[in-house]
Protein backbone atom coordinates (compact mmCIF):
# COMPACT_ATOMS: atom_id res chain seq x y z
CA UNK A 1 0.00 0.00 0.00
CA UNK A 2 1.24 3.71 -0.58
CA UNK A 3 2.51 5.93 1.93
CA UNK A 4 1.78 9.81 1.95
CA UNK A 5 4.92 11.81 2.67
CA UNK A 6 4.66 15.39 3.26
CA UNK A 7 7.17 17.98 2.85
CA UNK A 8 6.86 21.49 4.77
CA UNK A 9 8.98 24.16 2.89
CA UNK A 10 10.57 24.45 -0.56
CA UNK A 11 13.54 25.56 0.55
CA UNK A 12 17.22 24.20 -0.19
CA UNK A 13 16.43 21.14 2.41
CA UNK A 14 12.88 20.95 1.48
CA UNK A 15 13.32 21.07 -2.63
CA UNK A 16 16.16 18.52 -1.80
CA UNK A 17 14.24 15.84 -0.14
CA UNK A 18 10.81 15.97 -2.25
CA UNK A 19 13.36 15.36 -5.39
CA UNK A 20 15.26 12.61 -3.64
CA UNK A 21 12.47 10.90 -3.06
CA UNK A 22 10.61 10.98 -5.79
CA UNK A 23 13.15 9.63 -7.26
CA UNK A 24 13.88 6.65 -5.47
CA UNK A 25 9.92 5.51 -4.64
CA UNK A 26 7.33 3.96 -6.87
CA UNK A 27 4.43 6.36 -8.42
CA UNK A 28 2.12 4.54 -5.61
CA UNK A 29 3.85 6.87 -2.76
CA UNK A 30 2.59 10.41 -2.87
CA UNK A 31 4.69 12.93 -1.94
CA UNK A 32 3.18 16.28 -0.69
CA UNK A 33 4.81 19.41 -1.17
CA UNK A 34 3.56 22.46 0.37
CA UNK A 35 5.37 25.90 0.52
CA UNK A 36 3.26 29.35 0.48
CA UNK A 37 5.07 30.99 -2.14
CA UNK A 38 5.04 29.75 -5.51
CA UNK A 39 8.70 31.47 -6.32
CA UNK A 40 11.77 30.42 -5.17
CA UNK A 41 14.58 32.48 -4.23
CA UNK A 42 18.37 31.56 -3.93
CA UNK A 43 19.19 33.65 -1.15
CA UNK A 44 22.85 32.56 -1.06
CA UNK A 45 23.26 35.86 -3.60
CA UNK A 46 20.89 37.93 -1.91
CA UNK A 47 24.48 39.97 -1.52
CA UNK A 48 25.14 39.98 -4.86
CA UNK A 49 21.47 41.65 -5.52
CA UNK A 50 22.52 44.22 -2.39
CA UNK A 51 25.63 45.32 -4.67
CA UNK A 52 24.23 44.78 -8.08
CA UNK A 53 25.92 42.03 -8.91
CA UNK A 54 22.46 40.47 -9.80
CA UNK A 55 18.79 41.05 -10.45
CA UNK A 56 15.90 39.95 -8.68
CA UNK A 57 14.54 38.03 -11.56
CA UNK A 58 17.94 36.35 -12.08
CA UNK A 59 17.72 34.32 -8.87
CA UNK A 60 14.07 33.87 -8.56
CA UNK A 61 12.37 30.44 -10.17
CA UNK A 62 9.32 29.09 -10.44
CA UNK A 63 8.69 26.06 -7.64
CA UNK A 64 7.79 24.10 -10.11
CA UNK A 65 10.58 23.72 -12.77
CA UNK A 66 12.62 23.13 -10.04
CA UNK A 67 10.50 19.66 -8.80
CA UNK A 68 10.19 16.72 -10.07
CA UNK A 69 7.31 15.67 -11.96
CA UNK A 70 4.91 13.53 -9.75
CA UNK A 71 5.33 15.54 -6.70
CA UNK A 72 2.42 17.09 -5.70
CA UNK A 73 2.78 21.08 -5.05
CA UNK A 74 0.12 22.91 -2.83
CA UNK A 75 0.97 26.49 -3.16
CA UNK A 76 -0.60 27.76 0.92
CA UNK A 77 0.43 28.29 4.13
CA UNK A 78 0.68 25.49 6.67
CA UNK A 79 -1.04 26.58 9.61
CA UNK A 80 -1.07 23.35 12.03
CA UNK A 81 0.79 20.50 12.85
CA UNK A 82 -0.29 17.54 14.79
CA UNK A 83 2.47 14.92 15.32
CA UNK A 84 0.26 12.57 17.15
CA UNK A 85 -2.86 12.27 15.38
CA UNK A 86 -0.21 12.73 11.73
CA UNK A 87 -2.12 15.85 10.35
CA UNK A 88 -0.88 18.94 8.74
CA UNK A 89 -3.31 21.12 7.96
CA UNK A 90 -3.29 24.63 5.53
CA UNK A 91 -5.51 27.29 5.48
CA UNK A 92 -7.56 25.44 3.15
CA UNK A 93 -7.31 21.73 3.46
CA UNK A 94 -5.67 19.15 5.71
CA UNK A 95 -3.40 16.47 5.07
CA UNK A 96 -2.76 13.02 6.66
CA UNK A 97 0.79 12.09 6.48
CA UNK A 98 2.86 8.65 7.06
CA UNK A 99 6.10 10.51 6.98
CA UNK A 100 6.12 14.47 7.33
CA UNK A 101 9.79 16.36 6.54
CA UNK A 102 9.56 19.70 8.52
CA UNK A 103 11.48 22.39 6.63
CA UNK A 104 9.97 25.14 6.84
CA UNK A 105 13.57 27.24 7.82
CA UNK A 106 13.62 30.78 9.97
CA UNK A 107 11.85 33.71 10.76
CA UNK A 108 13.58 37.02 10.63
CA UNK A 109 11.86 38.94 13.79
CA UNK A 110 12.89 41.89 13.28
CA UNK A 111 10.35 43.64 16.45
CA UNK A 112 12.10 41.97 18.74
CA UNK A 113 14.98 44.50 18.97
CA UNK A 114 13.38 48.13 20.13
CA UNK A 115 13.26 50.49 17.54
CA UNK A 116 14.92 48.06 14.61
CA UNK A 117 12.11 47.35 12.62
CA UNK A 118 11.48 51.02 10.71
CA UNK A 119 15.46 52.24 11.06
CA UNK A 120 17.50 49.50 9.48
CA UNK A 121 18.15 48.02 6.38
CA UNK A 122 18.98 44.20 5.59
CA UNK A 123 20.11 41.95 2.61
CA UNK A 124 18.56 38.80 4.43
CA UNK A 125 15.34 39.02 2.39
CA UNK A 126 14.78 39.79 -1.42
CA UNK A 127 13.28 42.74 -1.43
CA UNK A 128 15.50 44.34 1.53
CA UNK A 129 18.45 43.49 -0.59
CA UNK A 130 17.10 45.52 -3.25
CA UNK A 131 15.94 48.46 -1.04
CA UNK A 132 19.65 48.21 0.48
CA UNK A 133 21.15 48.13 -3.03
CA UNK A 134 19.32 51.54 -3.90
CA UNK A 135 20.58 52.96 -0.48
CA UNK A 136 24.08 51.94 -0.86
CA UNK A 137 23.69 53.71 -3.94
CA UNK A 138 23.09 57.20 -2.52
CA UNK A 139 25.19 57.19 0.24
CA UNK A 140 27.04 59.83 0.64
CA UNK A 141 29.46 59.08 3.18
CA UNK A 142 29.70 58.21 6.97
CA UNK A 143 29.56 55.44 9.34
CA UNK A 144 28.00 51.79 8.17
CA UNK A 145 26.94 49.59 11.28
CA UNK A 146 26.44 45.94 10.28
CA UNK A 147 24.92 44.33 12.88
CA UNK A 148 23.88 40.93 13.81
CA UNK A 149 21.48 41.76 15.64
CA UNK A 150 21.31 38.05 17.98
CA UNK A 151 21.99 34.25 17.79
CA UNK A 152 21.78 32.27 16.14
CA UNK A 153 21.60 33.36 12.77
CA UNK A 154 21.44 31.50 9.13
CA UNK A 155 24.56 31.68 6.78
CA UNK A 156 27.42 32.10 9.36
CA UNK A 157 29.42 33.97 6.77
CA UNK A 158 27.16 36.55 6.05
CA UNK A 159 27.95 39.05 8.11
CA UNK A 160 31.50 38.97 7.41
CA UNK A 161 30.70 38.22 3.10
CA UNK A 162 28.41 41.68 3.69
CA UNK A 163 30.72 43.69 4.89
CA UNK A 164 33.74 43.17 2.31
CA UNK A 165 30.88 43.21 -0.57
CA UNK A 166 30.14 46.89 0.88
CA UNK A 167 33.47 47.58 0.55
CA UNK A 168 34.36 46.57 -2.58
CA UNK A 169 31.08 48.32 -3.94
CA UNK A 170 32.43 51.83 -2.80
CA UNK A 171 35.90 51.40 -3.72
CA UNK A 172 34.20 50.32 -7.09
CA UNK A 173 32.40 53.87 -6.65
CA UNK A 174 35.76 55.58 -6.01
CA UNK A 175 34.31 56.53 -2.06
CA UNK A 176 36.39 54.01 -0.09
CA UNK A 177 37.60 57.28 1.70
CA UNK A 178 33.94 58.70 2.71
CA UNK A 179 32.76 55.52 4.23
CA UNK A 180 33.48 53.68 7.44
CA UNK A 181 31.95 50.27 7.68
CA UNK A 182 31.40 48.79 11.21
CA UNK A 183 30.70 44.91 11.73
CA UNK A 184 29.15 44.34 15.15
CA UNK A 185 28.57 41.06 16.79
CA UNK A 186 27.53 39.36 19.75
CA UNK A 187 29.76 36.26 19.14
CA UNK A 188 33.45 36.09 20.54
CA UNK A 189 34.77 36.02 17.04
CA UNK A 190 33.89 35.03 13.10
CA UNK A 191 32.47 31.74 12.63
CA UNK A 192 33.24 30.71 16.29
CA UNK A 193 32.19 26.77 15.88
CA UNK A 194 34.95 26.56 13.40
CA UNK A 195 37.53 27.09 15.94
CA UNK A 196 39.58 29.80 16.84
CA UNK A 197 42.61 29.69 14.13
CA UNK A 198 40.06 29.92 11.66
CA UNK A 199 38.40 32.98 13.04
CA UNK A 200 41.18 34.61 13.46
CA UNK A 201 41.81 34.42 9.75
CA UNK A 202 38.69 35.61 8.98
CA UNK A 203 38.96 38.47 11.27
CA UNK A 204 42.32 39.42 9.72
CA UNK A 205 40.71 38.99 6.16
CA UNK A 206 37.76 41.38 7.15
CA UNK A 207 39.93 44.54 8.78
CA UNK A 208 43.00 44.21 6.12
CA UNK A 209 39.41 45.91 3.57
CA UNK A 210 39.33 48.79 6.45
CA UNK A 211 36.31 46.94 7.87
CA UNK A 212 36.61 47.13 11.60
CA UNK A 213 35.29 44.53 13.89
CA UNK A 214 33.51 44.58 17.19
CA UNK A 215 32.85 40.96 19.10
CA UNK A 216 30.97 40.96 22.08
CA UNK A 217 28.60 43.80 21.22
CA UNK A 218 24.92 42.13 21.75
CA UNK A 219 22.37 44.37 20.31
CA UNK A 220 19.86 46.09 22.87
CA UNK A 221 17.94 48.88 21.20
CA UNK A 222 17.82 51.22 18.41
CA UNK A 223 17.90 55.51 19.34
CA UNK A 224 16.45 56.68 15.74
CA UNK A 225 16.20 59.80 17.05
CA UNK A 226 19.57 59.96 18.03
CA UNK A 227 20.74 57.68 15.26
CA UNK A 228 22.40 55.49 18.06
CA UNK A 229 23.03 52.03 18.51
CA UNK A 230 22.67 50.55 22.35
CA UNK A 231 24.28 47.59 23.36
CA UNK A 232 24.58 45.75 26.60
CA UNK A 233 27.07 46.95 28.87
CA UNK A 234 28.29 49.28 26.06
CA UNK A 235 28.68 52.33 25.29
CA UNK A 236 26.50 53.59 22.42
CA UNK A 237 27.86 53.62 19.26
CA UNK A 238 26.60 56.21 16.15
CA UNK A 239 25.66 55.53 12.72
CA UNK A 240 24.70 56.95 9.44
CA UNK A 241 23.14 53.76 7.94
CA UNK A 242 22.11 50.56 9.72
CA UNK A 243 22.59 47.32 8.51
CA UNK A 244 21.25 44.00 9.97
CA UNK A 245 20.82 40.58 10.84
CA UNK A 246 17.68 40.49 12.28
CA UNK A 247 16.58 37.95 14.89
CA UNK A 248 15.54 34.88 14.16
CA UNK A 249 12.70 32.94 15.38
CA UNK A 250 11.32 29.33 14.08
CA UNK A 251 7.54 29.86 12.56
CA UNK A 252 4.62 29.98 14.86
CA UNK A 253 3.24 26.77 13.54
CA UNK A 254 6.25 24.69 14.43
CA UNK A 255 6.49 26.45 18.30
CA UNK A 256 2.41 25.53 18.35
CA UNK A 257 3.34 22.42 17.63
CA UNK A 258 4.88 21.44 20.88
CA UNK A 259 8.21 19.82 18.98
CA UNK A 260 10.86 22.41 19.83
CA UNK A 261 13.20 22.57 22.53
CA UNK A 262 13.79 25.40 25.20
CA UNK A 263 15.35 27.38 22.63
CA UNK A 264 12.52 27.09 20.41
CA UNK A 265 14.08 24.82 17.58
CA UNK A 266 13.50 21.43 16.30
CA UNK A 267 15.90 18.50 18.16
CA UNK A 268 16.91 16.03 15.53
CA UNK A 269 18.88 12.94 16.29
CA UNK A 270 22.22 13.88 14.81
CA UNK A 271 22.47 10.84 12.37
CA UNK A 272 18.86 10.52 10.63
CA UNK A 273 17.36 13.92 11.27
CA UNK A 274 14.33 12.16 12.87
CA UNK A 275 12.38 14.55 15.75
CA UNK A 276 10.82 13.06 18.41
CA UNK A 277 7.57 11.77 16.60
CA UNK A 278 7.22 9.05 14.67
CA UNK A 279 7.62 9.39 11.16
CA UNK A 280 9.01 13.12 11.56
CA UNK A 281 12.24 14.25 10.42
CA UNK A 282 13.48 17.87 10.22
CA UNK A 283 15.98 19.38 7.85
CA UNK A 284 17.79 22.85 7.16
CA UNK A 285 17.08 25.80 9.64
CA UNK A 286 14.47 25.03 11.77
CA UNK A 287 16.37 22.16 13.56
CA UNK A 288 19.24 22.22 16.55
CA UNK A 289 21.55 19.68 16.29
CA UNK A 290 23.79 19.32 19.04
CA UNK A 291 27.34 19.24 17.73
CA UNK A 292 29.35 16.76 20.16
CA UNK A 293 33.16 18.23 19.74
CA UNK A 294 33.51 21.69 20.54
CA UNK A 295 36.40 24.54 21.51
CA UNK A 296 34.86 25.30 24.93
CA UNK A 297 33.13 22.90 27.02
CA UNK A 298 31.33 25.53 28.96
CA UNK A 299 29.93 27.15 25.54
CA UNK A 300 27.40 24.55 24.49
CA UNK A 301 27.11 24.64 20.41
CA UNK A 302 24.92 23.52 17.35
CA UNK A 303 25.64 23.07 13.96
CA UNK A 304 25.20 26.24 12.33
CA UNK A 305 22.33 26.91 9.96
CA UNK A 306 23.46 26.89 6.44
CA UNK A 307 22.02 26.10 3.13
CA UNK A 308 24.78 23.16 2.54
CA UNK A 309 23.70 21.68 5.66
CA UNK A 310 20.15 21.89 4.65
CA UNK A 311 20.98 20.47 1.27
CA UNK A 312 22.77 17.16 2.65
CA UNK A 313 19.86 16.94 5.76
CA UNK A 314 18.08 16.82 2.98
CA UNK A 315 19.21 13.90 1.27
CA UNK A 316 19.62 12.17 4.95
CA UNK A 317 16.16 12.58 5.70
CA UNK A 318 14.58 11.51 2.02
CA UNK A 319 16.85 8.34 2.79
CA UNK A 320 15.70 7.46 5.75
CA UNK A 321 12.29 7.49 4.56
CA UNK A 322 13.11 5.64 1.49
CA UNK A 323 14.69 2.72 3.71
CA UNK A 324 11.99 2.77 6.04
CA UNK A 325 8.81 2.48 3.50
CA UNK A 326 11.07 -0.32 0.80
CA UNK A 327 12.61 -2.25 4.37
CA UNK A 328 16.10 -1.86 2.19
CA UNK A 329 19.52 -1.56 3.43
CA UNK A 330 20.80 0.79 6.19
CA UNK A 331 20.36 3.93 5.18
CA UNK A 332 22.85 6.98 4.68
CA UNK A 333 23.61 8.95 7.65
CA UNK A 334 24.43 12.84 8.43
CA UNK A 335 28.54 13.10 8.05
CA UNK A 336 28.63 16.97 9.32
CA UNK A 337 31.46 17.67 6.61
CA UNK A 338 30.17 21.17 4.54
CA UNK A 339 31.54 23.96 3.43
CA UNK A 340 30.84 27.56 2.99
CA UNK A 341 32.17 30.27 -0.05
CA UNK A 342 32.61 33.66 1.70
CA UNK A 343 32.34 36.07 -1.11
CA UNK A 344 35.70 39.10 -0.40
CA UNK A 345 34.75 41.55 -2.99
CA UNK A 346 36.38 42.26 -6.12
CA UNK A 347 35.55 38.81 -7.88
CA UNK A 348 37.41 36.65 -5.20
CA UNK A 349 36.18 34.94 -2.38
CA UNK A 350 37.44 31.77 0.37
CA UNK A 351 36.41 28.82 1.02
CA UNK A 352 36.06 27.14 4.86
CA UNK A 353 35.57 23.43 4.61
CA UNK A 354 35.33 20.71 7.02
CA UNK A 355 33.58 18.11 9.27
CA UNK A 356 31.70 20.34 11.56
CA UNK A 357 30.68 17.60 13.61
CA UNK A 358 34.07 15.76 14.40
CA UNK A 359 35.29 14.88 17.63
CA UNK A 360 36.83 16.43 20.02
CA UNK A 361 36.15 19.77 18.27
CA UNK A 362 35.49 20.65 14.29
CA UNK A 363 37.77 20.08 11.89
CA UNK A 364 37.45 23.28 9.56
CA UNK A 365 40.41 25.04 7.45
CA UNK A 366 40.02 28.18 5.70
CA UNK A 367 41.48 27.96 2.12
CA UNK A 368 43.23 31.41 0.54
CA UNK A 369 41.05 33.57 -0.66
CA UNK A 370 40.95 33.24 -4.97
CA UNK A 371 38.99 33.73 -7.98
CA UNK A 372 38.34 29.97 -8.37
CA UNK A 373 36.26 29.55 -4.95
CA UNK A 374 33.81 32.87 -6.51
CA UNK A 375 33.52 30.60 -9.97
CA UNK A 376 33.01 27.91 -8.14
CA UNK A 377 29.85 29.73 -6.23
CA UNK A 378 29.22 31.47 -9.62
CA UNK A 379 28.52 27.73 -11.06
CA UNK A 380 26.71 26.17 -8.19
CA UNK A 381 24.14 28.95 -8.38
CA UNK A 382 23.61 28.40 -12.29
CA UNK A 383 23.21 24.56 -11.57
CA UNK A 384 20.61 25.09 -8.47
CA UNK A 385 18.56 27.53 -10.54
CA UNK A 386 18.50 25.44 -13.88
CA UNK A 387 14.96 23.70 -14.52
CA UNK A 388 15.52 19.80 -13.48
CA UNK A 389 15.11 19.13 -17.17
CA UNK A 390 18.36 21.01 -18.13
CA UNK A 391 20.33 20.48 -14.82
CA UNK A 392 22.20 17.35 -16.52
CA UNK A 393 24.08 18.86 -18.87
CA UNK A 394 24.81 21.85 -16.53
CA UNK A 395 25.58 19.35 -14.11
CA UNK A 396 28.56 17.74 -15.73
CA UNK A 397 29.66 21.27 -16.99
CA UNK A 398 30.19 21.91 -13.71
CA UNK A 399 31.68 19.35 -12.88
CA UNK A 400 34.19 19.54 -15.71
CA UNK A 401 34.68 23.14 -14.46
CA UNK A 402 35.36 22.76 -10.50
CA UNK A 403 37.48 19.78 -11.40
CA UNK A 404 39.98 22.29 -13.35
CA UNK A 405 38.83 24.80 -10.94
CA UNK A 406 39.40 22.81 -7.19
CA UNK A 407 42.04 20.35 -8.80
CA UNK A 408 39.77 17.20 -7.52
CA UNK A 409 36.05 16.23 -8.42
CA UNK A 410 33.61 18.52 -6.91
CA UNK A 411 29.95 16.76 -5.74
CA UNK A 412 26.83 19.38 -5.68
Amino acid sequence: MGQTIVVLGAGVGGLIAANSMRLQLGQEHRIVLIEKSRDHTFAPSFPWVMTGYRTSGQITRDIRSLVRQGIEIVIDEAINIDCTKRVVSTKQKSFNYDYLVIALGADLRSELIPGLPDNAYTFYTLDGARKLHEALKNFKGGDIALVVSSMPYKCPGAPHEAAMLISSFFQRQSQSQKVNIHLFTPESQPMPVAGPQLGGVLKQMIESRGIKYYPFHKLASVDAENKELRFEGKTPVHYDMLIAIPPHRAPAVVLNAGITNEAGWIPVDGATLKANYKGVFAVGDITSLSIPGRWNPEVPMVLPKAGIFAHLEGEIAASQIVVAINNGKPAAQFSGIGYCIIEAGQGVAGLAYGNFIAEPHPQVLLRKAGRRWHIGRVLFEKWWLAPLTTRGSIFRHVLNAGTKIYKVPVKL
